[in-house]
C-alpha cells in the first residue's frame, strides 16, 4: 500500500499544483497530474508519461496514486456484484491493519449504479443493519471513497453513484463532500450532481451543512415515522428526530434539479401498517419527495420479520393515492447479501498472519 506515502487521488488541481511546486516542479505539472488521475485513471505515477522521468521519481518518493484493486468479489445470479476493497482508513479508533469495505455494482439495462461505503463499520447501530454490528473502526479517506469508483472493473458502465453502503455519510462529511466535489468538478470526473445520491439517518448540524454545500440528491433513512419505534430501530433518532429532519428538509427546494427521497425498509406487521402510512402522509405533507419501500430479507442475528409483498403493495397504493410518490425497490443481489456487511465482517474477523 506504499506505506508512508501521501495519496494523490482525491486532491484538487489547486492542491496538486502545490504538490508540484513543493517538489521543485512548475505549477502546470499539477494540472497534468490531475488529468492523468481523473481523465486517464492511471494506476501508478510511471504512467504519467508527459512528466519527465526525473520529476516522476521525485513524485514517487513521497506520493502514490492510491489505486487499489478489490481483493474479493461475489457475483449474484441477477448480475449484481459485491466487491471487497482494502482501505487505508483515516482511523483514530484503532491501529489495526487489514480494513475492508464493501462496494456493490448493480447493472440494470442501460443503467449502472454503484453503492459506495464511507466508513469501516458504523456508529449508528441500527437494529436491522449488519454493518452497525461491526462497531466503528474509522473513516474512509477521500482516496478510499473515490477508489471504489476509480478501481471498479465496471467503472465505464457507471451512470450513478449512491452513498448507501457501509457507514453514515454525515459522520464522515468532510471526506464525502470532497469526494462528491471531485466527481462533479470540471477538472474532475465532470459528473452532474444529479448522478449522485447521499443517504443519511439525519445528523444534527451535519445534514444542514450537506444540504447547504452540495447539490447532490439526498436520501433519508426513515424506516418508520413514529418516534418511539424509530428510536428502538435507530438510536440516531435520539439525537435528531425524523420530525426535525423533515422540518429541515422543508427549508430547501426539491422541485427542480435536486431530489429528496426517504428509504423505508419494511418489516411485516411491524412498520407496514395503514397507521404507519397515515403517519407518513402527515409527516411529509407539502414536501416534494418520494418514498422507496425496501424489502427486508432475514440476515444473521437480526430478529426482525421479513417483508410481506402484499402489505408493501397496500402501503405503496395508500401513499400514492394520497399524493406521496412511492415505489417498491426491486431486490437485487439477495443471494449474495448485497445489502449487508457480511463479506467485510468475515474478512476482518480472519486471524491475522505474522
Amino acid at each position: 500500500m506504499d506505506e508512508g506515502k501521501r495519496v494523490l487521488m482525491g486532491m484538487t488541481t489547486a492542491a496538486l499544483k502545490e504538490v508540484a511546486q513543493s517538489l521543485g516542479m512548475p505549477a502546470f505539472t499539477g494540472g497534468q497530474i490531475a488529468r492523468w488521475l481523473y481523465q486517464q485513471h492511471v494506476t501508478n505515477i510511471d504512467e504519467m508519461t508527459n512528466i519527465s522521468k526525473q520529476n516522476r521519481e521525485r513524485l514517487k518518493a513521497s506520493y502514490t496514486v492510491g489505486a487499489m484493486a478489490p481483493v474479493d468479489c461475489q457475483r449474484s445470479k441477477d448480475g449484481t456484484v459485491k466487491y471487497l476493497f482494502p482501505v487505508r482508513c483515516d482511523s483514530v479508533a484503532t491501529n489495526d491493519e487489514g480494513k475492508f469495505v464493501e462496494t456493490v455494482f448493480i447493472p440494470d439495462g442501460d443503467r449502472g449504479t454503484l453503492c459506495v461505503s464511507c466508513q469501516v463499520g458504523c456508529k449508528m447501530n441500527c437494529l436491522f443493519c449488519q454493518t452497525g454490528k461491526q462497531g466503528w473502526h474509522g473513516n474512509l479517506t477521500v482516496g478510499d471513497i473515490l477508489n471504489q469508483i476509480y478501481s471498479l472493473p465496471e467503472r465505464d458502465l457507471l451512470t450513478n453513484v449512491v452513498f448507501m453502503g457501509q457507514g453514515e455519510p454525515m459522520d464522515n462529511l468532510d471526506a464525502v463532500l470532497q469526494a462528491t466535489e471531485r466527481l462533479t468538478a470540471d477538472d474532475g470526473y465532470q459528473w452532474s450532481p444529479k448522478r449522485i445520491t447521499v443517504s443519511s439517518v439525519g445528523i444534527r448540524g451535519k445534514l444542514k451543512r450537506f444540504l447547504d454545500e452540495s447539490q447532490c440528491h439526498v436520501a433519508i433513512s426513515m424506516h418508520t415515522p413514529q418516534h418511539e419505534q424509530r428510536l428502538r430501530l435507530m438510536p440516531a433518532e435520539g439525537q435528531m428526530t425524523i420530525e426535525e429532519v423533515v422540518a429541515l428538509l422543508r427549508e430547501y427546494d426539491f422541485t427542480h434539479q435536486r431530489r429528496c427521497s426517504f428509504e423505508y425498509i419494511c418489516f411485516s406487521g411491524l412498520n407496514d401498517t395503514l397507521a404507519h402510512a397515515r403517519d407518513i402522509v402527515r409527516l411529509v405533507e407539502g414536501l416534494e419527495c418520494r418514498v422507496n419501500l425496501i424489502r427486508f430479507h432475514a440476515i444473521p442475528d437480526v430478529d426482525l420479520p421479513s417483508a410481506d409483498e402484499q402489505r408493501m403493495e397496500r402501503m405503496r397504493d395508500f401513499l400514492t393515492a394520497r399524493g406521496v410518490f412511492t415505489t417498491i425497490r426491486a431486490s437485487r443481489g439477495e443471494d449474495i447479501f448485497a445489502a449487508c456487511g457480511l463479506l467485510s465482517t468475515a474478512r476482518q474477523q480472519e486471524p491475522k498472519t505474522t
